[in-house]
């Protein structure tokens, strides 16, 4: 049996998320009040107590979520549940953080900096309006391709999310998004929606976000991560420092290749995906790359406890 710890991305933020696990563990409280001292304001107090809209910020949606997924791996290893007994660490976009926080490579106060840094960057890349980001469902990636190809017409318009067999996301120019969600349409897509996000990443028009992070995470210390780090940029494993350093900046401008990720993790030999932190999002997704695996949601004191009788 193999398994790998996997971390969420934006979309997975709840009011009162890690809440409990901060009351019930001691070591998951310590990761709040360290990422309320990195940023200098009561974050926790906003995740626990704030409003969503303003939780979903980038800003903050980025921070808090990776403070929740720390707070439960913690909450894990209290019960006797290492990092290093996973294979390899993963997580989507902001979620690759969360990994390298989870694995030893950035310590939890350097990774709330980065990632207020992170969404505050990728947030002002592009003015309000000006981008867009759609989900298409029911279509391949080579599909998804062609029809971005088609409908960028000289503007901005990729693949940014290889989710899972069924499921990618484009982003770009909110003109050139709208007419491949009608080229989707045309081509059978299940589904073709805009996404409720705040600008259109993972794509070129975040190079802006990319030259922020770049000196932002030179002025940072990356240690090399107690088990590999899958990473969104190349779907397959990487554990040394320089190389994480230049692939976080890359990752804001790259699509993010959950898909292939978690199929490269399959065929490593993971039978086991462990989704540390809000939601449930990427476990759906893992059932529909990788069907014989099994999967874990650990985002609450329940099922840390869980987890912990399914070790013994």
């Amino acid at each position: 049996m193999s398994r790998a710890f996997v971390f969420p991305g934006q979309g997975a933020q709840t009011i009162g998320m890690g809440q409990a696990l901060a009351e019930t563990y001691p070591e998951a409280k310590a990761v709040f009040q360290e990422v309320d001292d990195a940023l200098g304001e009561p974050l926790s107090d906003l995740i626990w107590n704030g409003d969503i809209e303003t939780l979903t910020l980038t800003e903050n949606a980025q921070p808090a979520l990776m403070a929740t997924s720390i707070a439960a791996m913690k909450a894990l290893e209290a019960e006797g549940i290492s990092v290093s007994s996973a294979a390899f660490v993963a997580g989507h976009s902001l979620g690759e953080y969360s990994a390298l926080a989870a694995a030893g490579a950035l310590t939890i106060s350097d990774c709330a900096r980065l990632l207020r840094t992170r969404g505050k960057a990728m947030q002002s890349a592009v003015a309000v309006g000006q981008g867009a980001m759609a989900a298409l469902l029911g279509l391949d990636l080579g599909t998804v391709k062609d029809i971005a190809e088609e409908a960028a017409k000289g503007a901005v318009c990729e693949a940014a999310n290889d989710n899972d067999p069924a499921q990618v996301v484009i982003s770009g120019n909110a003109d050139a998004v709208a007419r491949a969600i009608e080229i989707a349409k045309e081509r059978g897509a299940r589904r073709a929606i805009m996404l409720p996000v705040s600008a259109p990443f993972h794509c070129a028009l975040m190079a802006p976000a990319a030259e922020v992070m770049a000196r932002a995470l030179d002025e940072v210390e990356i240690e090399r991560p107690v088990v590999p780090l899958v990473a969104n940029v190349l779907a397959h494993d990487v554990d040394d420092p320089t190389t994480i350093r230049s692939l976080l900046v890359d990752q804001v401008t790259h699509a993010v290749r959950w898909r292939e990720s978690v199929a490269w993790m399959a065929d490593q030999g993971v039978t086991e995906f462990w989704e540390i932190g809000a939601g449930k999002a990427l476990s759906g997704m893992i059932k529909r790359i990788a069907r014989t695996a099994g999967t874990r949601a650990v985002g609450t004191p329940e099922d840390v406890a869980s987890a912990a009788e399914f070790q013994r």
